[in-house]
């Protein structure tokens, strides 16, 4: 178990185009939403569904097969691991963000 301490696992659509920033260092980086969605049955029997958005980030291959194969509406299944970070934004608020770093990824069915 000591493998499991810090592992996210999801399969969900994505959001929106993702988003490809080529860093002066060589390296890019890809930033992008895919949402999840739970279904249930309410207290009167009615189906429901819960949708939760992820933010994802992506370095390295991984980043390069996501900026050749997926899309809005693209289902996909990823692996990663949480990490928190803040910053300032533009009026000098602290923002906290929370994100998936994806080690990897795992193209599935066409987009919806």
């Amino acid at each position: 178990m000591s493998t499991l301490r810090n592992k996210v696992q999801l399969i969900g659509h994505v959001g929106q185009e993702p988003t490809i920033t080529n860093l002066d260092n060589g390296k890019k980086v890809v930033r992008l939403s895919i949402a999840t969605n739970e279904h249930y049955k309410d207290g009167k029997g009615e189906k429901q569904t819960n949708t939760n958005w992820h933010s994802l980030v992506v370095w390295g291959k991984t980043a390069d097969i996501i900026e050749k194969y997926v899309t809005k509406g693209k289902e996909i299944a990823i692996e990663g691991k949480l990490t928190s970070r803040s910053y300032e934004d533009k009026d000098g608020v602290k923002r906290y963000v929370t994100e998936v770093v994806v080690s990897e990824i795992l193209l599935l069915g066409n987009a919806e």
